[in-house]
């Protein structure tokens, strides 16, 4: 079923790159309330971050296009750890710039992480590609568990500077997930005599096509609410009256239920079809708003985060799988770059958002705006399916 060392390579060093994920979800907001000149600032490093996965992710996809997976993931643990680095020194020398430019390196590389997804379905056979998207999802639960672990265990090792043991056990992290990735032999993909010479527009004429313009659609909604809501987690919590630990538990247990479903999320989507389970996703993370909107207790965060992780399972993992059966072989690096663009244009819009709205009017009206968000999209794919059903029946 699977090329299995190509596969087992991509799936190690996913699960120990994916570990670096949650400790710079929780450093974002912790080191950036820390050094911000302004408590409205503070999610800065974490935006600066999101924003730099917008700018990295076109140009990963081509660079794999053209020089193979292994080379771009193994670029992106490099700069992970040259941002770490830097993190680790700007806790030393107190700078905050310095800090978001750091986070601007680190999430450039993790920008490179999310095409293992679309490697692990290049490694499997054509009908079994939403089960190994589904599996290289699931390997992040590992990551998910460890991740807070390390960062609890580390923020106070270069002590008295809080956090910076944190930041260099994410470059240790880095250095260990490049090394899996001597396993993978994928083979660059070869262009066959028949395709067509490579177009740099082929990216936008492909997003006017229904079923990948739906594809991309959810994803991108389901990463920028999920965004939206997470990132400024910590800081209310503590706002509330939470430890700093227990805000840490809160999103270790978001991070859990976002990739714990990936076991059975394939399974799910070879039964029933990926649209129908990116649409739950939808319906899930809407259910998650409201929850949070509800309630400022520990019981509210933690069901609140938990129900909005499986929502988002389901429909990012679903929008994967919807634009990996829509794109043709020679459209891959284009339109793989071009989605996680948009995915990456939306979760900045909303990181940069978050930080706003939480230090201005508060966690309640932040939940109730990101069920406004879904509802808004839910009805514009239901308008968009609607429509392109008529066009293809005809008058």
């Amino acid at each position: 079923m699977f090329q299995k060392r190509d596969f087992a390579g991509l799936l190690l060093a996913n699960t120990i790159l994916g570990a670096a994920f949650p400790v710079q979800l929780i450093l974002g907001g912790l080191a950036g309330l820390m050094l911000a000149p302004s408590p409205t600032l503070a999610t800065l490093p974490s935006s600066v971050q999101t924003l730099a996965g917008m700018v990295a992710a076109a140009p990963f996809s081509l660079l794999m296009g053209r020089f193979g997976r292994r080379v771009g993931f193994a670029l992106g643990g490099l700069m992970t750890l040259l941002g770490a680095i830097l993190a680790t020194q700007a806790l030393i020398s107190q700078s905050f710039i310095l800090l978001c430019a750091a986070h601007f390196l680190m999430g450039a590389g993790w920008a490179s992480f999310q095409y293992f997804r679309f490697a692990a379905g290049e490694a499997v056979e054509t009908n079994w590609r939403p089960v190994a998207i589904s599996l290289m999802m699931s390997s992040l639960l590992i990551a998910a568990i460890v991740g807070p672990q390390v960062f609890i265990a580390a923020k106070d090792l270069l002590a008295p500077i809080p956090f910076a043991g944190a930041y260099a056990a994410t470059g240790l992290i880095a250095v260990l997930g490049i090394v899996p990735l001597g396993l993978v032999r994928m083979p660059r993909r070869k262009r066959e005599p028949t395709d067509e010479p490579p177009n740099k527009f082929a990216s936008l004429a492909a997003l006017r096509r229904p079923a990948i313009r739906q594809a991309i659609g959810i994803a991108a909604v389901s990463q920028g609410v999920m965004v939206f809501l997470m990132i400024p987690t910590p800081i209310a919590m503590v706002g509330c009256g939470f430890s700093k630990a227990t805000a840490s538990d809160v999103v270790r247990w978001h991070i859990v239920a976002m990739f714990a479903p990936s076991f059975f999320t394939g399974f799910l989507i070879k039964r029933f079809g990926a649209q129908t389970i990116a649409t739950i996703g939808l319906v899930t993370i809407a259910t998650a708003a409201i929850a949070a909107a509800l309630g400022l207790s520990a019981l509210h965060f933690y069901g609140s985060l938990i129900v909005l992780g499986v929502g988002w399972n389901f429909g990012f993992v679903g929008g994967t799988a919807m634009l990996d059966a829509a794109v043709s072989e020679s459209e891959k690096a284009a339109v793989q770059g071009a989605n996680d663009t948009i995915i990456a244009l939306i979760s900045t819009i909303c990181a940069f958002a978050a930080g706003f709205v939480v230090s201005s009017v508060g966690w309640a009206v932040l939940a109730m705006i990101s069920g406004g968000i879904i509802l808004v999209a839910i009805a514009a794919l239901a308008f968009d399916r609607n429509t392109s059903q008529k066009v293809k029946s005809g008058p």
